[in-house]
Order: C-alpha cells, then structure tokens, then sequence
C-alpha cells in the first residue's frame, strides 16, 4: 500500500479577534504559548484588537515584549469580528493560518490536529463543535440558520461549525483577494472551495467576560450572510407581488360576480381594511428588502477601508501605521 506523501511542517500563524477581552488574555496566552511550542514549523499568533477600551491592548503588548511570536495589531476603532479577521489575514504570515476566537471556547490545543490534517493535504480543516451547550433558544436558531444558508446560497455550509479553522495559503490568498464590506466569513470559505476536512470537539463555556455577540448581532449577521451570497430574497420580493396581484384580480372578480350578477353591494368593509392592510405590507416588506440591496451597493461603491489600523507590534518595533484596507 502506497504511503501519501505528507507536507512539510507549515509556519502557523493564529488569528484572534479580541474586544475587551482582559480577563481572558491572561487564561489563554500560557495555553498559545504551549501550542506552538509543540509546532515543528515555527508559529506567531496575532491578536486583532477591535478598538477595545480595556487593558486588553496592554497585556498583549507586555506578552509580545516577554515573546516576540506574540504581535499586536490595534484598530483605531471598532470596526467588527469580520474586519480584525481580514486584518489578520492581511498580515499573517504562515503557510497554514487558523482563525479562532479568543474566548477560549475555540481549544487552542485542536490546532495541533489541524495541522495534522493540514500535512494530509487539506486546504481548510474546520472545527466544528460536536454539542452546542447554549440555551435551546440558540441552537434552534443556529439550526435554522446553517439550513436557510445552504438552501439559499446551494454552497453547503456544516451546522455548529464556525470560524475556527485552519487555511492554507491559497485559501488566504483568495480570502484577501475579496473586499467586500459585508463579509460572512465561514461563507466566504465554503465559496472559494478548495479540498475541507473536519475535526470534531466539545466546546466549553466562555472562560471569562461576557458575549461580544448578542442577539441583535447575530440577527445582523444573518441578514449580512443572506443578502452577500444570494439574491433570493429578491426573487421572494418579486413572487409575494404577483401573489398580491392574482389575489387583488381574485377579489376585484368577485366584487364584480356579486355586484352585476347577484345584484348585491358588496359588505364587508373590514375585509377591505384587511385587505388593504396585508398588501400594503406587502410592499413595504418588498422595499425593505430592496433597500437591504441598495444599501450594500452604496457601501461597496464608497470603496472605504475596511479597517484602520492605529497600532502594530510585530517581530521589529512598536510602529505606527496610517490605515490599510
């Protein structure tokens, strides 16, 4: 039986957004620091600060100045998880680059067994959480997500999985070749394609602090993730129309039966108040989702950046940059 022939050990480079996040940097450096020691190629791990106003930056600036491997990079405001992820793929310089949460319920030590797979000759290994242990309320949502998603978009998108992984370096490179300001990341993997494989693991509680994602900005990303891969809810906008007009011939038909050949007025003013009620929302529904649409395009038609940077520590110097895209 012939043997494949594995990868060479990649340089990794980690990625770790991070907002406020001061009671947990202490718990999770140590647990970085003992995984890349195990990495055979060389590891860094740059932490994005998304514009925190806590002591985050501070400790991540003392790790770096204790090792070098730890780097920095410090917006000038918030900008949101999916920009300090593009920053990191902007800057990471590893042949294998591992996105993850800095919460410590992404397990840095699974990024040992990425790698692993990452050497078989997978080009994304993601993680995907084998029990979500949120509230039913959550998972049911999630579900109903993950469904919606690979229906509407016809790209597969796993349940319980979602931006813990790894990626080779042609899998970054066309992530970094996309500027879009509306970005779902786990989408936008699944699109470029390339050779996936899967990890199974149990995700444990937030170790510390309190969720940067509550529900109106998982409502937000939702609604971000539909609208950026698929024009269907134009194409439900336009069907609830036609439904709305054969309804309003339907009615105008019977209106016309019961007057000229039953010899009747018509009753029933309620019903046209109704009536007159479904439609018109209706139509306001049909523009909302219009003005989604329309929305991007002004935002992508801007061409503003997608991130500002106001800090960078990195293997020579603290240094200042104006921004970057």
């Amino acid at each position: 039986m012939n043997e494949v022939a594995l990868r060479p050990d990649p340089k990794v480079s980690i990625i770790i957004p991070v907002f406020n996040e001061e009671e947990v940097v202490p718990l999770l450096l140590p647990r970085l620091r003992a995984v890349m020691d195990r990495l055979a190629g060389g590891a860094e791990v740059w932490f994005i600060d998304d514009g925190s106003v806590d002591r985050t930056a501070l400790l991540i600036e003392q790790a770096h100045a204790a090792d070098p491997r730890i780097k920095l990079l410090q917006f000038s405001r918030n900008f949101g998880h999916a920009a300090a992820i593009t920053a990191g793929l902007d800057h990471a310089q590893g042949e294998a680059v591992v996105l993850m949460d800095g919460d410590l319920q992404d397990p840095p030590e699974l990024i040992i067994e990425m790698v692993a797979r990452y050497r078989e000759g997978f080009d994304v290994v993601q993680a995907r959480r084998a029990r979500r242990r949120e509230v039913l309320f959550k998972r049911a949502t999630a579900y109903l997500f993950y469904r919606l998603m690979s229906s509407l978009t016809h790209h597969q998108m796993q349940a319980n999985v979602g931006e813990f992984r790894l990626m080779s370096r042609a899998v970054v490179a066309a992530l970094v070749g996309m500027r879009e300001h509306h970005r779902l990341i786990r989408g936008m993997v699944c699109w470029v394609g390339f050779r996936h494989a899967t990890v199974e693991f149990e995700r444990p509680t937030r170790a510390a602090g309190q969720t940067k994602y509550p529900l109106s900005k998982m409502l937000r990303l939702s609604v971000d993730g539909v609208t950026s891969f698929s024009t269907a809810p134009l194409r439900l906008a336009g069907v609830m129309g036609l439904i709305g007009l054969v309804g309003g011939f339907a009615y105008a038909g019977y209106a016309l039966y019961v007057r000229y050949i039953l010899g009747e007025t018509v009753r029933g003013w309620t019903s046209l108040v109704l009536l007159n009620v479904f439609f018109s929302s209706v139509v306001l529904i049909c523009l909302g989702v219009v003005g989604e649409y329309v929305g991007r395009i002004f935002e992508e038609v801007k061409n503003r950046p997608l991130y500002l940077v106001r800090r960078k520590l990195d293997d020579e110097s603290a240094k200042s940059v104006p921004n970057h895209q």
